[in-house]
C-alpha cells in the first residue's frame, strides 16, 4: 500500500514557515546591513580613497613644478 500524502497538512506546513521567515527577514536585514562594523568600513574605504587622490593631485603638482623649474 501506497503512502497517503496529507497535501492540505504539508501546505499549510509549507505556508507557515515561509509567513514566520518573511516576517523576521526584515530584523534580519537590518542587523547585517548596520552593524558598525559595515560603518567603519565605509568610512575606512572612504578615507583611503581621499588619502589617494590627494597623493595623486600631489604627484601632479610636483611634477609640473620639476618640469616648469628644468626648462
Amino acid at each position: 500500500m501506497p503512502h497517503r500524502t496529507r497535501s492540505l497538512m504539508g501546505l499549510l506546513l509549507f505556508t507557515g514557515i515561509n509567513a514566520v521567515l518573511v516576517r523576521t527577514i526584515t530584523p534580519v536585514y537590518d542587523f547585517v546591513c548596520f552593524l558598525p562594523y559595515w560603518e567603519k568600513r565605509r568610512e575606512r574605504i572612504r578615507q583611503g580613497l581621499q588619502a589617494a587622490s590627494l597623493s595623486v593631485a600631489t604627484n601632479s603638482t610636483h611634477k609640473a613644478t620639476t618640469q616648469a623649474s628644468a626648462r
